[in-house]
């Protein structure tokens, strides 16, 4: 396998991520600067996942239709506003059309969505273009969300494919820090100025992957799948046992009907679903992006000292720890990795809680603001371990190639769904009550670990038809039990 594309691929996609660390170091600058309010920033921070939400609508259908390297490049097609016709709308009416927005488009349309979201912020007198910069990012990052897991799931070999698919995560969480670091010696104007960058770098990537074979097999582009095929595992890999797997699986597939979204509540798909929308809800629920997006803030509010330190510190952990964590996602399998890292954000939420409730009642005012810090690097590392990328590695494995679509989008559009009503709340939750605020989520994380355990199979080293075998025979079984 041709690792160089793959992990040029993840680098480029993981990028784009670099407005999710973006409201961290620049809350106070720019309420200062624009005059918000509090509640006009909180929209701000959680406008991205509105714009996310209706990129996940979208997502999973152009996915199915166009490919999953195809909606990289839609992306960048729609994104120029020159381009007056939104994406759910495109021609998809002939091959011809097809070809042509992905091809041509793609390079004379160029990354507009970000590059367009980005000026927006970058010459924003007032909250109006501060949100609508912010939701044009938010839409790509919704597409995104979906495709570039599944993608990856798709073409990488099995003992692989959990490590590979962290690789999105990993860049990420660089893209974050980045934003992190150089938000605290910067002003926010030129750090929206600095995401431009990323987008170039994003479209150089899209002319140096292939196709997923997959989705080549089930169009029936035979030859293109062949070689896509071999072209992913190294010009000497012998390939055909792999091949004949993969046309056995979708052949009996094309006898199925058009996967609706009703069709998701079906027995043999209730598994799959329950356990990608539960995993996407415990991860949101669990408060990552209000901890996230307001990093800077919790620590101003433990204590001036501490906010410029935090914020680096913050920066810094991530990246190792997620690198750790590609490491161990095909070695100690996805269910003991997302146990061990809901336990740590139990614990770093708890420990910030503690923080909170120690200064509200004038108990060791000394030891707040580190105990406050070292919660929250506890709680970034556990997530960066295990909950921010296991979660994306079940979900493009547990859902059959027929539903994956529809069955991706629902997924991703809970995910972001989660992540608008803990962005947005969190500011007045921290209000109401910071100790209580971060109790919550150590509650949540706890609830975390028992859905893992009672409900979640190991997908480590199967197959993604083997892993549909293993989901189909437990919901069988209790169907069998609830009926005795």
């Amino acid at each position: 396998m041709e690792c160089r594309k793959m992990w040029f691929f993840a680098l480029d996609l993981g990028h784009c991520f670099w407005q999710v660390g973006y409201s961290a170091p620049t809350q106070s600058a720019i309420r200062e600067d624009l005059n918000l309010s509090l509640s006009q920033y909180s929209m701000f921070g959680s406008i991205l996942t509105i714009g996310a939400m209706l990129g996940a609508v979208t997502s999973g259908r152009i996915a199915d239709f166009l490919g999953r390297k195809g909606v990289w490049k839609m992306f960048h097609i729609a994104s120029n506003s020159s381009f007056r016709v939104p994406v759910p709308q495109l021609c998809m009416c002939c091959e011809y059309c097809v070809n042509f927005v992905r091809i041509i488009q793609a390079m004379r349309l160029s990354a507009g969505f970000c590059v367009a979201g980005w000026l927006a912020v970058y010459f924003s007198n007032g909250a109006l273009s501060l949100d609508m910069g912010r939701f044009s990012k938010g839409y790509g990052i919704g597409i995104f969300s979906y495709v570039v897991p599944v993608f990856i799931a798709e073409i990488a070999p099995k003992n692989l494919r959990g490590g590979l698919t962290t690789l999105n995560q990993l860049m990420i969480v660089c893209g974050a820090s980045v934003a992190f670091l150089i938000g605290t010696v910067i002003n926010w104007r030129t750090l929206a100025l600095t995401g431009i960058i990323p987008c170039i770098a994003l479209i150089t990537g899209s002319f140096f992957i292939p196709e997923s074979p997959r989705w080549l097999a089930k169009v029936g582009r035979e030859k293109e799948f062949k070689l896509a095929l071999q072209t992913l595992r190294g010009k000497d890999a012998q390939v055909s046992s792999e091949a004949s797997e993969i046309h056995v699986y979708i052949g009996a597939l094309q006898s199925l009907p058009k996967a609706r979204l009703f069709d998701l509540f079906h027995s043999k798909h209730i598994g799959s679903v329950t356990i990608g929308v539960g995993l996407m809800v415990f991860q949101q629920f669990g408060g990552i992006n209000g901890i996230g997006f307001y990093a800077s803030q919790t620590f101003a509010s433990a204590g001036p000292s501490t906010e410029k330190n935090g914020t680096i510190a913050y920066a810094c952990v991530q990246v190792p720890i997620t690198v750790l964590g590609a490491v161990l996602m095909d070695k100690s399998g996805r269910r003991p990795l997302i146990m061990i890292s809901a336990f740590g954000t139990f614990l770093g939420s708890f420990m910030t809680g503690l923080s909170f409730y120690m200064k509200a009642n004038g108990l060791l005012d000394e030891i707040v603001p580190l105990l406050t810090v070292a919660g929250v690097l506890i709680y970034i590392a556990a997530f960066s371990i295990g909950m921010g990328a296991v979660p994306w590695v079940i979900m493009s494995e547990i859902f059959p190639i027929d539903i994956k679509g529809v069955a991706g989008s629902l997924v991703v559009l809970v995910n972001w769904l989660g992540a608008w009503a803990v962005s947005y709340t969190f500011n007045f939750l921290m209000s109401w009550s910071s100790s209580g605020t971060f109790f919550v989520y150590s509650g949540i994380s706890l609830l975390t670990i028992l859905f893992v355990a009672k409900v979640v199979p190991e997908t480590k080293g199967k197959t993604l038809e083997e892993i549909q075998d293993c989901i189909n025979h437990k919901s069988n079984r209790r169907v069998l039990i609830q009926t005795l």
